[in-house]
């Protein structure tokens, strides 16, 4: 069995003129995991971010998620400010698995600029949720399923205020994929579809899932 190694992400939005704007980074082509992909800043959670408490895995998160902001994008964020709304684990079937805590916070005008290193990190953008999708469905760009998924969410939204109410009025998500071959691709099934326990497409009730067609990704949840 592969280990899982804790990781954290932090999606930094913020308010612009047309709407709601995430800050995506792009990884290097060059890496073992997510090459080439954009995502939300984040990594694994070092030794160092545990402090003296070896047990308190969600605050080690947030300094994780804190040091990883600024390594990668230059960007100090507040761990106190950090919300806490979803939690993803890698499938057994992948041979490197990570489990990630993910949160969102605003970004003050006055944060700085974003830098990138050039070497793990390649690019970055302040995008429209909707237009990261688009871009992305378009085969323009790449991410991974994480990424997809908090994204359709955020497109429902026009501000910060509107981002941060979702995920503060639910309870955190949790998602452990159990993937399945489809027609014309593979569906991603999460807790709370019909599927998921036995790993079924094709179960009649409640949809949760991500189905990643040859034409097209699409994100279902039954509310």
């Amino acid at each position: 069995m592969s280990s899982i190694f804790p990781a954290a992400t932090v999606i930094l939005v913020r308010d612009a003129n047309q709407g709601l704007e995430v800050l995506l980074l792009r990884k290097s082509t060059k890496l073992s995991f997510a090459k080439g992909a954009w995502v939300f800043p984040g990594g694994r959670i070092d030794q160092a971010d545990y402090l003296d408490d070896l047990d308190d895995i969600e605050a080690a998160a947030r300094r994780g998620a804190v040091r990883e902001t600024m390594e990668e994008a230059q960007l100090s964020v507040d761990e106190n400010q950090l919300l806490y709304f979803s939690h993803w684990t890698t499938p057994s079937a992948f041979p490197k698995r990570y489990a990630t805590w993910f949160f969102i916070a605003e970004v003050s005008g006055d944060i700085g600029d974003v830098v990138v290193d050039g070497g793990e990190i390649v690019a970055h953008r302040w995008y429209d949720p909707a237009e990261a999708l688009a871009e992305h469905q378009a085969k323009q760009i790449d991410m991974m399923p994480p990424t997809f998924v908090t994204l359709t969410e955020l497109a429902s939204c026009q501000t910060v205020t509107e981002a941060l109410a979702m995920y503060r009025d639910r309870p955190v998500s949790e998602f452990l994929p159990k993937i399945t071959k489809i027609e014309r691709g593979v569906a991603m099934l999460y807790p709370g579809d019909a599927g998921y326990e036995r790993g079924d497409p094709h179960a009649n009730g409640p949809r949760h899932r991500v189905l990643k067609l040859e034409e097209q990704w699409r994100y279902e949840k039954t509310e």
